[in-house]
């Protein structure tokens, strides 16, 4: 147990004095080297390649991971690693960002010559303009860190944290530059929770054959047929290729309820007028919000000039686990 509980927490919240200070200097520091670096990530024709060593590679390593769940192929290479085959990644269509910190690291600077003979352009990102990296960099995005959270001035920390934030803010800002939306999200995150909260009405509906549909000049027989043979509690009806209403299971339990039961009488007859209905490229869990606040089960989905292209269940939106 620590005898001193005070003083560690002190530490501790000097810690995050410092590092808030290093992502001060980070924001201060933004000028049109950043503009540049944008340019380059967002007319790259190849992919970007960032490359780093240490604690700055495990960086890097985080930095390619967003760019390329955002939109931007990316993928890390280790420095040492590539000193040993992997420069065979890096062609002349990619950009490579090359992250250390003293801007001296041998195995990082070691790159430089055969990159330069590849034609890939240099971003650098280091916390001294006038290294060895700086100097052969196309643009360089300076890392302004005074000081270390780490006592000795030596753990990369503080320097490490703002790395992290400079590469987060290239990211999002080539990703608004390349109007990335949450279709495109869901699209790189098809696994987990967000490829899942991000999945379509489209993805998960019944379309083609699997739409149960009669015309308005068919029976309450022939619609009973349509219900039974989809088995998902409803059928559209339509006129003229449009979709006009819709026949459920429950109309069909109080029509047998009722004293009459003509089973050739038209279903027009007995149809909801205009069903519920979603367009297919709505997120899922806004389909789920619609069947909530209406109290149903079944949206009738519809592509953006309005024609009926499937039915979504919400059995099936439960199922895919969109809520």
């Amino acid at each position: 147990m620590l005898k001193d509980a005070e003083a560690c927490l002190k530490q501790a919240r000097k810690v995050f004095e410092i590092e808030i200070e290093a992502l001060r200097l980070q924001q201060q520091a933004l000028d049109q080297a950043f503009v540049r670096a944008v340019d380059l990530i967002f007319d790259l024709r190849g992919r970007l390649v960032v490359v780093g060593m240490g604690k700055s590679g495990i960086i890097a390593k985080k930095i390619a991971a967003t760019f390329a769940s955002t939109g931007t192929p990316a993928f890390f290479v280790h420095a040492a690693e590539a000193q040993h085959g992997d420069l065979g990644m890096i062609t002349g269509d990619d950009v490579v960002l090359a992250l250390s910190h003293s801007g001296e690291t041998n195995e990082v600077c070691g790159l430089l010559p055969e990159i330069r003979r590849q034609g890939a352009p240099v971003i650098a990102m280091t916390g001294r303009r006038e290294s060895t990296l700086a100097r052969h960099a196309d643009v360089v995005l300076h890392v302004p860190v005074k000081q270390e959270a780490c006592p000795l001035n030596l753990a990369p920390t503080a320097s490490t944290t703002a790395a992290l934030a400079l590469g987060d803010a290239l990211a999002v800002v080539v990703l608004k530059q390349r109007g990335f939306r949450e279709d495109d999200f869901a699209r790189v995150h098809p696994a987990g929770n967000l490829g899942r909260r991000l999945r379509k009405v489209s993805d998960l509906m019944h379309g083609g054959d699997d739409l149960p549909m009669v015309s308005d000049a068919a029976s309450l027989r022939e619609a009973i047929m349509e219900i039974s043979a989809h088995r998902l509690g409803i059928t559209g009806i339509e006129r003229d290729g449009r979709l006009v209403g819709c026949i459920t299971d429950g109309d069909l339990r109080r029509i047998l309820q009722g004293e009459h039961l003509d089973l050739d009488a038209p279903v027009a007859r007995l149809m909801h007028p205009e069903p519920r209905r979603i367009r297919g490229d709505c997120l899922a869990s806004e389909a789920i919000r619609l069947m909530e606040q209406h109290k149903i089960t079944v949206l009738f989905v519809e592509d953006e000039r309005e024609n009926i292209i499937g039915v979504v269940h919400l059995h099936d939106l439960l199922e895919a686990r969109v809520a």
